[in-house]
């Protein structure tokens, strides 16, 4: 079973008891995920990127092999270097959000003050609202088809409540080349298997950004004396007589095995923001927000305190 997924957890309740749960907090995770943007927004103006639009957006220096025809006279005229006037890249783009429905994502200990899941949910519906306001298109794979309309969040958290697959990576056979694509998970599974699924993802052309959240007692292990760790997804049980003495161990394991799947995703291109859930939301927001821009990677800032 892979390790950090098996904590001491009750019997995961049955499919229809987890959707009503999903469905009674949907509204309430759709209030918190604004109230996460409202905290961020200012200043904000969508994703300014160099591409084919109008508005000027810098100057920059020539570089051979680039069109002439895009050089600034005027400005090259100031001094002894040639530069190019970039223009913003204004035409809408498909993002696809995913937040992992794993039962594993249901774990919440009591360092935490949310679920995995639950912070999983407003960290996409916040992007969702964020986005929707720049006129980006957004869609969920498999719940709802690309649409640029205001309200892209509302809609992408009503349709979640009647229609959530189980998968904990996304189908693919709607996501196209260059289309960008967010998931928010644990990243759980046997390492292998999440390698491929990157890889899968990576070959189609869709530049993705990884957001991996854990609980803190997944990092920190804090599990003395004689503990059952329960895996949700299988039902396996672990009895540990001394669960103190596998700390160390398996924080080695623990880290490497993250550190194995960033560097992976780095290889790709890809971006990758380790989350805790006793951090705030809006430092994963503002981490994944960035990499959508295209600004350089960097792990999302650490402040200890409660969700916000």
């Amino acid at each position: 079973m892979p390790i950090g997924s098996t904590v001491d957890l009750t019997a995961a309740p049955d499919a229809l008891a987890r959707s009503r749960q999903r469905a009674a907090l949907m509204p309430d995770l759709l209030v918190e995920a604004r109230r996460v943007v409202s905290t961020v927004i200012a200043g904000w103006h969508g994703r300014r990127r160099r591409g084919v639009g109008e508005n000027f957006w810098q100057f920059r220096p020539f570089v051979q092999g680039e069109p002439v025809s895009r050089i600034d006279w005027r400005r090259s005229a100031r001094d002894d270097h040639v530069y190019l006037r970039d223009r913003e890249w204004e035409a809408a783009q498909t993002v696809w959000l995913w937040a992992d429905p794993s039962q594993s994502m249901r774990f919440m200990s009591s360092a935490a003050q949310v679920s995995k899941e639950s912070r999983a949910l407003v960290i996409v519906l916040a992007l969702a609202e964020i986005l929707s306001r720049s006129g980006e298109r957004i869609g969920y794979p498999g719940v709802v088809d690309p649409i640029s309309a205001r309200n892209a969040a509302e809609r992408i958290a009503g349709a979640l409540l009647s229609r959530r697959p189980d998968d904990p990576f996304p189908p693919d056979d709607r996501l196209k080349r260059f289309t960008e694509l967010v998931i928010v998970s644990d990243l759980l599974d046997p390492v292998d298997e999440v390698v491929a699924r990157i890889d899968q993802l990576g070959r189609r052309g869709i530049r993705g950004h990884i957001v991996m959240i854990s609980d803190p007692a997944e990092e920190m292990f804090p599990y003395a004396g004689r503990t059952e760790f329960r895996d949700p997804e299988t039902g396996a049980t672990l009895t540990a007589g001394r669960a103190e003495t596998l700390r160390e161990k398996y924080a080695t394991v623990y880290r490497a095995r993250r550190e194995h799947i960033a560097e992976h995703c780095r290889r790709l291109g890809w971006s990758f923001i380790p989350h805790r859930t006793d951090h705030l939301a809006s430092e994963a927001l503002v981490a994944v927000h960035g990499r959508l821009s295209g600004a350089p990677q960097a792990v999302a800032p650490r402040a200890a305190g409660a969700s916000a």
